[in-house]
């Protein structure tokens, strides 16, 4: 949820030497001594600006963050704001160094055994949930799932992004066939930088393909039979690829709008319903929020809500997810209206508790639950609003993931995080599908 934003005028410097003020990057940023910060203070985003006027940084929350700002701040002004005196902790002591460590991308085993007629694929090596990955290697892993599940299963792509990547994704499906139960659709990695949500959700479906055919869990079994799963790990593909290639804690999409000096679109304002309600976004090109010039104008977001319309009109949406990070959240309509609540608040928050249970129970890890806009801040032209409201899904959720507000690490999380991260929604969804 916490997003980069430049935050005074003094600062327009900085904010063209990470990028995000131009087009292109010349080369890659670095974060190399940046020490950031949670300021645990009563301070507003604008108060932290106010305070702060002194100080070269970067803010890592939203302008309409309502405590609990949270920042990175330059080498040259550590001292200078830690003698400042706020009450606050650290999340990051170098962020340039978490971020290389994070980055350091191991090879994928795939363990597919299809080489020839006699033979056939087997499930992914686990080992691919032991480092973050390349955009290649996330479409290669739907690959394989497909081809260790060759009933049960299909790959396919939901459109193109600005830049022409696949928004690339896998169906399963039970005994009965494609297309014929409501549906499961899980989106993650829609903010590029927050790579923990697609191989949290790679996790999900490892787990889903392992269960159905190499352990034979009934509970899996009938979870498959019962309902359509339509997962893409990374929605955002362009920006995903920027992350890793030229800038780690880029969050928008790379679209480059003709008159605009700042490149990307925030995908999660861009959804086209309630997508300009005054608070909920930005009309500023060089906001992190910044929400398109019309509603569903990013050809990532146009790609989406055609998928999903289709899946709708197919057999109906029972749960949706937008996986996200981080704060340990579980989120549920609506988003652009405080005083606004679904017709089935009760059931979805009655849902959500017993999640947060459930992935409490394996690592002690607590989640918070509750209406987006009540419980962090009002956030309009969001996944969530839209595919309740228009795709008329009966559940749609954001998870923002591990680690918590409070914690270390943040969007640079190490990899080590990976499994647990998986093994806490694996049983949170576990105990949501035997409870729908």
């Amino acid at each position: 949820i916490p997003q980069i934003q430049p935050v005074t005028d003094k600062m327009r410097f900085l904010t063209a030497a990470l990028g995000f003020a131009l087009p292109f990057a010349a080369a890659k940023v670095s974060y190399d001594g940046y020490k950031a910060f949670r300021i645990d203070d009563e301070l507003d985003y604008a108060g932290v600006q106010k305070a702060l006027s002194d100080i070269s940084f970067i803010s890592l929350s939203v302008e309409n963050a309502r405590k609990g700002v949270e920042i990175a701040v330059a080498p040259e002004s550590i001292k200078a704001f830690e003698a400042l005196g706020l009450n606050t902790h650290v999340v990051h002591e170098d962020l340039g160094a978490d971020i290389a460590l994070e980055g350091q991308f191991k090879p994928y085993r795939a363990s597919v055994k299809a080489f020839n007629a006699n033979s056939s694929a087997e499930l992914p090596d686990i080992s691919y949930f032991n480092s973050y990955h390349e955009l290649a290697d996330h479409h290669q892993f739907l690959d394989d799932i497909s081809a260790y599940l060759p009933d049960n299963s299909e790959t396919f792509v939901a459109g193109k992004s600005v830049e022409g990547r696949d928004i690339k994704g896998i169906h399963l499906y039970g005994k009965e066939g494609a297309g014929k139960k409501p549906a499961i659709i899980w989106h993650g990695t829609v903010h590029a930088r927050e790579w923990i949500t697609g191989v949290t959700v790679e996790y999900l479906l490892y787990k889903i393909a392992e269960g159905y055919k190499k352990t034979g869990d009934e509970s899996t079994a009938t979870t498959l039979d019962n309902y359509d799963f339509y997962i893409i790990p990374v929605v955002n593909p362009d920006g995903f690829v920027y992350t890793t290639a030229e800038d780690r804690m880029w969050r928008k999409n790379r679209q480059v709008r003709q008159g605009k000096t700042c490149v990307g679109t925030d995908m999660n304002r861009n959804w086209p319903n309630q997508w300009d309600i005054p608070g909920g976004s930005s009309p500023e090109a060089c906001s992190e929020t910044y929400r398109g010039e019309a509603a569903g104008d990013t050809p990532e977001i146009a790609a989406l809500t055609n998928h999903t319309l289709k899946v709708a009109d197919a057999a109906g949406i029972k749960w949706y997810v937008d996986w996200h990070s981080y704060s340990q959240l579980i989120l549920t309509p609506y988003g652009y209206d405080c005083n606004t609540d679904p017709a089935n608040l009760d059931r979805q928050l009655e849902l959500a508790g017993g999640l947060a249970k459930a992935i409490k129970s394996v690592h002690g890890v607590e989640f918070v639950y509750g209406p987006t806009c009540k419980t962090i801040y009002q956030a309009a032209g969001g996944s969530m609003d839209w595919v309740y409201d228009v795709a008329e899904a009966e559940l749609a959720w954001g998870i923002e993931l591990r680690p918590g507000s409070d914690d270390s690490n943040g969007f640079v999380l190490p990899p080590d995080q990976i499994v647990p991260s998986g093994e806490e929604q694996w049983a949170g969804a576990k105990w949501v599908f035997a409870n729908f």
